[in-house]
């Protein structure tokens, strides 16, 4: 029986990827650099979980002129880069800039009034997580989880599925027990590694994905409500549902 829905961040519970791109811009240029991600470049990125790792590829594939720093150097710039970043990012989701997707609040709160818990499973940082549910859910936003993973706590970022599985050793739940919420095929790949069935609401940014593996895809929570997700989850599992 379904108890628990664990939701992605990014993408999933707010499209959030404009306003990390613009906030990656404002870093490169803070930062002195004539670097400047289009819409169809960081598309192609998000390829990439992490934001240091983000930038990472792009020098790698993009700019090799950078490979002269040494290894102390690229470190330190890309800690200086993605801190910049942070910052931006931040003020913007303080500014209004990014809102919950359609359905959100709604599906979470029809999931708890009926008992069940909601848990986070993001490998963005535990700074950006704060921003976008201290805004949308209020300042006791942590007490609606009974668990977060982020990449605090999870470095290996997703496909891997190290944060999902700590969000369930947290639960003390098991993967039959749970429903993930994601956006894009490195979160499907992450979620279904940990054996969770997954349900995915694609942005403009993901839509071009593989999500053969999902349990359903629907354009976004507005589209289902917390009876539906317990018949589709019990069908995953092959078992009759009751709801």
């Amino acid at each position: 029986m379904l108890q628990t829905l664990i939701f992605d961040v990014d993408g999933t519970l707010a499209d959030t990827e404009a306003a990390h791109c613009a906030a990656f811009n404002h870093a490169f240029a803070e930062f002195g650099l004539d670097w400047r991600w289009s819409d169809a470049l960081y598309t192609e990125l998000l390829d990439v979980t992490g934001g240091k790792e983000r930038i990472l590829h792009f020098i790698e594939t993009a700019r090799p002129d950078m490979r002269k720093f040494d290894a102390m150097g690229m470190a330190e710039s890309l800690n200086r880069l993605f801190e910049l970043k942070t910052i931006a990012y931040v003020r913007s989701v303080h500014k209004g800039a990014v809102s919950l997707r359609p359905g959100v609040l709604k599906l979470m709160g029809e999931a708890r009034a009926q008992g069940l818990q909601l848990a986070v499973a993001s490998t963005t940082s535990s700074v950006n997580v704060a921003a976008l549910l201290g805004r949308a859910v209020g300042p006791h936003w942590r007490e609606q989880f009974a668990a977060i993973g982020d990449a605090t706590t999870a470095p290996l970022k997703k496909p891997h599925p190290q944060v999902y599985l700590q969000v369930l050793a947290t639960l003390g739940l098991e993967p039959a027990q749970c429903l993930a919420l994601e956006d894009s095929s490195n979160g499907l790949r992450s979620a279904t590694a940990a054996g969770l069935a997954t349900l995915i609401t694609p942005t403009r940014y993901t839509a071009h994905n593989d999500f053969h593996a999902a349990m359903r895809v629907v354009p976004d929570l507005s589209h289902v409500d917390l009876a539906q997700l317990q018949r589709w989850h019990a069908q995953s599992l092959g078992e009759t549902s009751l709801v």
